[in-house]
């Protein structure tokens, strides 16, 4: 992709009209941090807001992909437009996702009114590409009403979706011991809405009264009443009231001030972490050889950590 001939505004006016092609091509620049990344987020800033952005998590097996699709299904059926970010492993080899668009979600593919973007973690250990927020943004201004982002399967800092998200479901399932990793993982302060999956196997109903009794212990200030629903999503079963579920977060986000809460500090996070990585290259572009020669020092005994941090700082300002 040749940076002197992209025209940013053409194709964030071209992905606004639903060009799915300006799209991708966004999302590209964003992935690859061209060097119009900048122009690119000053296009969208005044074309975005008014997406609802879902984040679903849970432990590897609980069937967030199929689930996703499921609901993808349903909103669709409501005239929604939608937009999927699935944020898969990254491939040593090419560093590209190891799950494809292709194999994902399929009955989707030929429907112009959704959107699916796999999106390599690239090694992020929040489960969530860098360039996720940037995506959502894309996503947002192509006139999606719902984004989807689904994480990859890793664990307790998939925690980090609820950070870019409006509203956070979380999966589990019987039979898996989630009961216990939901609570190390801090999943049961994250959840808005919970999913069990798989609720045609035995245990089900179990799983969902404890962690109805795990979620009474626990007190949430903004008066939101979490809903536990129970689904098989290889059928769509239960998947309704996930999206009900879903639409009346939204509505109470909107008339508690919850949501401009959320979005407010979600930007004081991607602001701040984009002023440290500013930060961060600059050391590895203006301060190599100082850094090098500070280290030398403290190795020699010379000069301690703290005190070289401070002479680079200084070189800096």
């Amino acid at each position: 992709m040749n940076a002197r001939t992209i025209d940013v505004t053409d194709l964030v006016s071209r992905a606004q009209a639903g060009e799915a092609r300006s799209v991708a091509r966004l999302i590209t620049l964003v992935e690859q941090e061209s060097d119009h990344l900048r122009e690119v987020s000053a296009a969208l800033a005044p074309l975005v807001g008014h997406a609802h952005v879902v984040g679903l998590t849970g432990s590897p097996g609980v069937g967030k992909s199929t689930t996703t699709s499921a609901i993808v299904t349903e909103l669709r059926a409501r005239g929604r437009r939608v937009g999927v970010l699935a944020v898969d492993p990254t491939s040593p080899f090419s560093g590209g996702a190891l799950l494809g668009d292709r194999i994902r979600m399929t009955e989707h593919a030929t429907d112009p009114d959704v959107y699916i973007r796999s999106m390599a973690s690239r090694g992020h250990l929040g489960g969530l590409s860098w360039a996720t927020p940037h995506a959502i943004r894309v996503l947002d201004a192509a006139g999606c009403d719902v984004v989807l982002l689904e994480t990859v399967g890793v664990g307790q800092s998939e925690v980090e979706v609820a950070g870019l998200a409006d509203t956070t479901v979380v999966l589990l399932a019987p039979g898996m011991g989630d009961g216990i990793q939901a609570a190390k993982a801090g999943i049961l302060e994250i959840g808005d809405v919970f999913c069990v999956n798989k609720a045609d196997r035995d245990g089900a109903t179990t799983t969902r009264r404890e962690l109805r009794t795990m979620l009474s212990m626990s007190t949430r200030e903004d008066g939101w009443k979490r809903p536990i629903d129970l689904t098989v999503a290889t059928e769509g079963t239960g998947i309704a009231e996930v999206v009900d579920h879903l639409d009346e977060h939204a509505a109470h986000l909107r008339t508690s001030g919850q949501l401009a809460r959320r979005r407010t500090d979600r930007l004081r996070r991607e602001i701040q972490a984009i002023a440290l990585d500013q930060v961060r290259r600059r050391f590895v572009i203006d301060g190599g050889e100082e850094l090098d020669t500070l280290a030398l020092r403290a190795l020699a005994g010379d000069v301690d950590p703290f005190a070289a941090a401070d002479s680079l700082l200084a070189g800096l300002e």
